[in-house]
């Protein structure tokens, strides 16, 4: 291989690692962006007197599968009585 081919190979394999670097850190700037804004979400609920800390539970429990709630929510029953907490 000549010095001019790999000179090209390194121009090229620069330009796409430069390319995956710059896609990368926009996403993490939208990504910022976007927790910005998730707390701005959150602040207005409270300002209007909501619980966030519930409604991040709530949050959290929408993405689960409702069996794997359910069953966990029925253990944390039984340790409850258990514990003379119910």
């Amino acid at each position: 291989m000549s010095e001019q081919q790999t000179d090209a190979t390194y121009r090229v394999t620069a330009d796409e690692l430069r390319s995956f670097i710059e896609r990368f850190e926009r996403l993490e700037m939208e990504k910022k962006d976007i927790a910005d804004q998730q707390k701005e979400v959150m602040s207005e609920a409270k300002g209007r007197g909501y619980d966030t800390k519930v409604m991040r539970k709530v949050i959290a429990l929408r993405k689960r599968d409702r069996d794997d709630i359910a069953e966990e929510e029925a253990v944390l029953e039984m340790y409850k009585e258990a514990l003379g907490m119910s």
